[in-house]
């Protein structure tokens, strides 16, 4: 996955409010941003894997564990690297927060604020 520096990249789920707010924030780090709604945009295993790697976390840490999909489908199973980033790309919308890369950097923005840490 090529980034460019002066290019922050968004990784959202358009429908949260936490999201939108984020995305405010993000505009007064970068002049350009490239938006990504992980659930209208299909983002591969091997682009989840590098994202993992950048935010030095593990799939299981961006998801939302209180979802009932992901009580349901998820939790209480034992699954090996491979089978985290298949659930990353098939339940994109079960992500507890933004992602955003900015300058070979990455962090999950858990509040709107955090993304102003990339600055």
């Amino acid at each position: 996955m090529k980034i460019h520096p002066s290019e922050l990249y968004f990784y959202h789920n358009a429908a949260q409010p936490i999201d939108k707010q984020t995305r405010a924030y993000a505009h007064s780090i970068a002049r350009f941003i490239n938006e990504i709604d992980v659930v209208s945009h299909k983002i591969t295993a091997t682009q989840w894997n590098q994202i993992l790697i950048l935010l030095g976390l593990r799939a299981k840490d961006l998801l939302n564990r209180a979802h009932p999909d992901y009580q349901r489908l998820i939790a209480g199973k034992n699954w090996d690297h491979e089978s985290w980033l298949n659930i990353l790309v098939k339940y994109p919308y079960l992500i507890k927060s933004p992602i955003a890369l900015f300058r070979r950097k990455a962090i999950l923005c858990r509040t709107p604020s955090d993304i102003l840490k990339l600055n």
